[in-house]
C-alpha cells in the first residue's frame, strides 16, 4: 500500500511510536552522559590543570624538542624541570602552610589567638616610639580581652582553615599528576589542537582558529605572568620570610601568594613584616631582610614585563572571582584553575560580542 493510501490511525500510530523511540534514545545518552560525568568529575580539576600546564609549556617543549630532535626525551625533561621546581621550595612552604592553618585552627577552638604586645625597643624608636608604644600597648590588652568575648563566635572559621589545609594536601598529589599528564600530552599537542579547532568549527565556524589562539594566548598570559610571577613572589617571599625567623612564615607566603593572584601585590604582607623586622632584629640585620624583602615587594613590576607578553586585559575582578570560586569549589588547585577558565571565558565572550558589535555596525551601514 503507497504511503498516501495508509489509514491516518496508521500514521499516527507510527508517528507516536517513533517519537517514543527518539524519547527513549535521547533519554539513554542523557543517563549516558550523566554517568559518564559522575565517573570523571573527580578528575576533571587534574585534567583541566594537565591541559593548562600542556597549553602554557609547550613553546619550552617544542623549542627543547626542536633542538635535541627527540620529542618524547623533550617531554622528560620538561616534565622533570616542573617537577623538581614544585618538589623543591613549593614543597617546603606547602609543608609549612599546612601546618600554619592547624595551628590557626587550634588557637581559633581553643580560643587561645591573642595579640602580641609590642618590645620594649620601639620606646627607643626617634619621636613616635613612645606614643607609638603606649597605644600598642593599650591596643594589645584590649583587643585580647575583645577577642576573649568574640572568640566563641570564631570557633566556627576553624573547620573551613582546617579543610583548606586538608585540600593542600590533595591539592599538591593533584598537582603532581596534573603535571605527569600534562607531559604525556606535549608530543600529541598538533593533533589535539587540531582536534579542538575542529570542535570549535561546529560553533564559531568562521573564527575557530582565532579563538582557539586566544585562548591559547590567554591561558599562557594569567598561567605565565599572574600565577608564575605571584608563586615566583611566594616563594621567594616565604624564603626570606623563613630565614627571619617571622611566625608563621609559610601562611604569609601564601598569602602573598593569592594577593599577587588577584593583583593587589606583596606589600599589605611585605610592608608589616619589615616593621616587626625592625622591632625584633638588631639593626644589621633588619637592614638586609628589609633590602632582600623590598626585592620580593617589587620584583612584580619587573618579572610581569618578561612573562606576560600581550599584557592582561581581563578584569581583576574577574580574576577575583575566580580564585574564590576555583577555591569553594576545588580547594588549593581551584586556586589556579578558577582565574585561568574565568580568563579564557572572557576573552571568548568579548572577543565574540565585538565580532556580534562589528556584524551589526555594518548591517547598519549596509
Amino acid at each position: 500500500m503507497d504511503v498516501d493510501e495508509t489509514p491516518k490511525e496508521a500514521r499516527q500510530a507510527r508517528r507516536s511510536e517513533e517519537v517514543i523511540h527518539i524519547a527513549i534514545r535521547l533519554a539513554l545518552l542523557a543517563g549516558l552522559i550523566y554517568w559518564s560525568f559522575v565517573l570523571l568529575s573527580p578528575f576533571i580539576p587534574i585534567l583541566l590543570w594537565s591541559v593548562v600546564l600542556a597549553v602554557a609549556l609547550y613553546p619550552a617543549y617544542d623549542w627543547l624538542s626542536m633542538h635535541l630532535g627527540y620529542p618524547r626525551i623533550a617531554a622528560i625533561l620538561v616534565t622533570l624541570a616542573v617537577l623538581a621546581v614544585f618538589l623543591g621550595p613549593a614543597a617546603w612552604l606547602g609543608i609549612g602552610l599546612v601546618e600554619g592553618l592547624r595551628n590557626i585552627s587550634d588557637q581559633l577552638t581553643s580560643g587561645n589567638l591573642t595579640i602580641p604586645t609590642p618590645p620594649d625597643s620601639v620606646k627607643d624608636w626617634p619621636v613616635i616610639g613612645a606614643t607609638l608604644f603606649e597605644y600598642w600597648q593599650m591596643a594589645s590588652v584590649n583587643l585580647a580581652s575583645a577577642f576573649r568575648e568574640v572568640a566563641p563566635y570564631l570557633k566556627p572559621l576553624a573547620g573551613p582553615v582546617l579543610a583548606i589545609a586538608g585540600s593542600a594536601g590533595t591539592g599538591t598529589l593533584m598537582f603532581l599528576a596534573a603535571v605527569v599528564i600534562s607531559g604525556f600530552l606535549f608530543p600529541y599537542g598538533p593533533p589535539l589542537a587540531a582536534a579542538s579547532q575542529r570542535a570549535l568549527t561546529r560553533i564559531v565556524a568562521d573564527r575557530s582558529e582565532s579563538f582557539l589562539a586566544l585562548a591559547g594566548a590567554t591561558i599562557r598570559t594569567v598561567l605565565q605572568g599572574v600565577i608564575g610571577v605571584a608563586a615566583i613572589q611566594a616563594l621567594l617571599g616565604g624564603i626570606v620570610l623563613k630565614i627571619a625567623g617571622v611566625p608563621n612564615a609559610s601562611v604569609l607566603a601564601f598569602a602573598i601568594l593569592v594577593l599577587g593572584i588577584i593583583q593587589i601585590g606583596s606589600l599589605p604582607i611585605v610592608i608589616p613584616v619589615m616593621i616587626w623586622v625592625w622591632m625584633v632584629k638588631d639593626a644589621g640585620t633588619a637592614v638586609l631582610i628589609t633590602i632582600f624583602l623590598a626585592i620580593v615587594g617589587i620584583s612584580d613590576n619587573a618579572l610581569k614585563p618578561v612573562f606576560m607578553g600581550r599584557g592582561l586585559s581581563t578584569p581583576v575582578v574577574v580574576i577575583f572571582i575566580g580564585v574564590i570560586g576555583g577555591t569553594l569549589a576545588h580547594g588549593i588547585v581551584g586556586l589556579f584553575i578558577g582565574p585561568i577558565i574565568l580568563a579564557v571565558a572572557w576573552e571568548l565572550m568579548m572577543a565574540w560580542i565585538g565580532r556580534e558589535e562589528v556584524a551589526s555596525a555594518t548591517v547598519e551601514k549596509v
